[in-house]
C-alpha cells in the first residue's frame, strides 16, 4: 500500500489457546509475515484466561510457542469468557471481540488459516460486514414433518426484528439452503469489534437459551456461531461478500481446518507455503510439540495423504474425503 491508498490499516484477530489452536496460530502468524510483508496493521491473538466459563487453564502452554509468536510480531491479548468457554469453545470468537481495540476495523480469522498472498491489498468495505461463503448446507437439518428452511430462518429474523425477505438470494429456489444467508464463521469483518461482538453475544445467547419453537429439532452445537452470524451481519447492514473479496478463501487466505484436509485438497502453493513457513528451526521446534503436526508436516504423513487424491476429482461431500483418509489411518488433528 502507498501513502495515498485510501484503504485504512486494520487489525487481524484470531484465537490462541493451549493445545492445537496455539500451533495453528503460529502457522497463521508465520504465513502472514512471509506472504504479506506489507501488512501494516496489528496481529492480535486473543487468549482465553482461566476462570469464568473456563474452569481449567486454557492459556497457551509452553514458552517455545509463546516466544515464537512474539518473535513474529503477534500481540497476545487476554480475554475472559463468561458465557461459553469450555461448554462451547466456538464461543471464544464471540466473547473475545470485546478485548479488541474499539472503533478500529478488524478481520477475524479462525486460527486454522494460512495467509497465502497480499491480504492487506484486499479492498474491504469495513462499513459493510461480511463473512466466508466457503461452507456447506450444514444447518438447519430439515426433518420430514418439521418446518422448512424459510420457517426456521424467518423465526430467527423475527426474533430480532430483522427484515427476512431482504436477506434472501432470489436466484436460488425456495427451500434450497443456498437461498438463505448462511456463512462459515472462519472469517468476518467490521469497522468496530465492540459493536459487532456485543450484537453477536446478544443474539447467540438468546438463541441458545430460548430458541424459537421452529428450532425444536435443530442442533445448535456446534452450529450456534454460524446460526447467529448471518443475523448479526444483516442487522449491521452487511451481507454476502462481493467479487472484490475473492482473495479471501482464494489467493490471499486458505481456511484449511484440519491438516489431512489441507494435504488432500488444497493447491500445491498452499502446501508449499505451509512447509516453507514451518521450516525455520525455531518454528519447527514449537510445532513438533504437537504430535499430529509433527507427523503430518515433518514425518511425511501429509504427503502420503496428498498422494491418495486427484485435486481435480475430489470425493464429495467432504465426509467421503474424511472417510477415505480415516480408512488409511492418516486422520489426525
Amino acid at each position: 500500500m502507498t501513502d495515498t491508498d485510501p484503504r485504512p490499516p486494520f487489525n487481524i484477530a484470531a484465537i490462541a489457546q493451549g493445545g492445537r489452536l496455539q500451533y495453528e496460530a503460529l502457522l497463521l502468524a508465520a504465513s502472514l509475515r512471509a506472504c504479506d510483508p506489507g501488512f501494516n496493521g496489528r496481529l492480535i491473538l486473543l487468549e482465553p484466561q482461566p476462570g469464568g466459563a473456563w474452569p481449567e487453564d486454557p492459556r497457551i502452554q509452553g514458552e517455545e510457542t509463546r516466544e515464537a509468536l512474539l518473535r513474529l510480531g503477534a500481540e497476545i491479548q487476554p480475554f475472559h469468557a463468561a458465557h461459553f468457554g469450555a461448554s462451547y469453545p466456538q464461543g471464544n470468537k464471540i466473547e473475545a471481540l470485546a478485548a479488541l481495540p474499539a472503533d478500529e476495523p478488524f478481520l477475524f480469522l479462525d486460527s486454522d488459516t494460512l495467509i497465502t498472498g497480499p491480504l492487506s491489498e484486499t479492498p474491504f468495505d469495513f462499513d459493510r460486514p461480511s463473512a466466508s461463503m466457503r461452507r456447506e448446507g450444514t444447518w438447519p437439518e430439515i426433518e420430514l414433518y418439521g418446518p422448512g428452511y424459510s420457517a426456521i430462518w424467518k423465526s430467527l429474523y423475527d426474533r430480532f426484528e430483522l427484515d427476512f425477505e431482504s436477506s434472501l438470494d432470489l436466484s436460488e429456489p425456495d427451500e434450497f439452503w443456498r437461498r438463505y444467508l448462511y456463512f462459515n464463521a472462519g472469517w468476518f469483518f467490521y469497522r468496530d469489534p465492540a459493536a459487532f461482538g456485543a450484537r453477536f453475544l446478544e443474539y447467540a445467547r438468546s438463541i441458545r437459551s430460548d430458541p424459537p419453537p421452529e428450532l425444536v429439532c435443530q442442533k445448535l452445537d456446534p452450529w450456534l456461531d454460524q446460526v447467529a452470524l448471518p443475523l448479526v451481519i444483516h442487522s449491521l447492514g452487511g451481507g454476502r461478500p462481493g467479487p472484490e473479496l475473492s482473495p479471501l478463501d482464494g489467493t490471499a487466505t486458505c481456511h484449511w481446518r484440519v491438516l489431512p484436509l489441507l494435504y488432500a485438497r488444497e493447491s500445491d502453493l498452499v502446501v508449499e507455503i505451509l512447509e516453507d513457513v514451518s521450516s525455520p528451526n525455531w518454528i519447527k521446534k514449537a510445532l513438533k510439540e504437537h504430535e499430529p503436526f509433527k507427523r503430518m508436516i515433518f514425518q511425511g504423513k501429509g504427503q502420503k495423504v496428498r498422494a491418495m487424491f486427484d485435486r481435480a476429482d475430489l470425493p464429495w461431500p467432504e465426509q467421503k474425503l474424511r472417510n477415505r483418509i480415516k480408512k488409511a489411518k492418516l486422520w489426525m488433528r
